[in-house]
């Protein structure tokens, strides 16, 4: 159990630790870059809140306060609190033109920082539950790696930086997006600021 917990950080570690992000836009206080690597395209976005770190990872931890400011996720329910650290929800996103609903079931991973210059790290990876199988309803999805790290600016500043490692599965959200014919990318990071502060 704790290797997987360990696996789960470490992949979002490495990904966020990777060269050659490319930046593709920038707002007032958010910077969106991509990285590409064969068919895997990787997103992050970097966004300036006026909050503690501590408090950022608080709200950002806990999933079921998700549906708050992401609006790709409709509904999100604890399956299981493996430890303190440790959850696996299920999450359903609404349906796109064409397409039926999405669902995931995902294992998140905290961590605190064991010195002051590492971020607060919040990893998300799609998991298998015997007890969660497909259901027809729903198009079974898988986040290969996501989540956030929380990097501490001031006593009431951090930044909060969020990855997602996409597949085709979450492709047609992004391929809009990054084509510039949507701006879902900025609002879900705009509402994450509105969120959080």
């Amino acid at each position: 159990q704790a290797y997987v917990t360990y696996s789960n950080i470490a992949a979002l570690t490495h990904l966020a630790a990777k060269p050659a992000w490319e930046i593709t836009g920038t707002l007032d206080d958010i910077k969106i870059w991509t990285h590409e690597e064969g068919d895997v395209l990787s997103l992050k976005v970097e966004m300036q809140v006026k909050i503690p770190s501590h408090l950022a990872f608080s709200l950002l931890s806990d999933f079921t306060f998700r549906q708050q400011w992401d609006k790709h996720f409709l509904t999100c329910e604890v399956l299981q609190a493996v430890n303190e650290d440790e959850k696996i929800y299920y999450v359903t996103s609404p349906p796109m033109t064409g397409h039926k609903p999405r669902d995931f079931v995902i294992l998140v991973s905290q961590r605190q920082p064991c010195k002051p210059s590492e971020p607060y790290a919040v990893a998300v990876k799609s998991v298998t539950l015997t007890s969660m199988p497909p259901s027809p309803e729903y198009c079974r999805s898988e986040i290969l790696c996501a989540g956030f790290q929380i990097y501490s600016d001031s006593n009431s500043s951090c930044t909060v930086c969020y990855f997602n490692q996409v597949t085709s599965g979450v492709m047609p959200y992004l391929a809009a997006n990054l084509t510039g014919s949507s701006k879902s990318i900025e609002d879900t990071a705009l509402e994450c600021i509105k969120f959080l502060e």
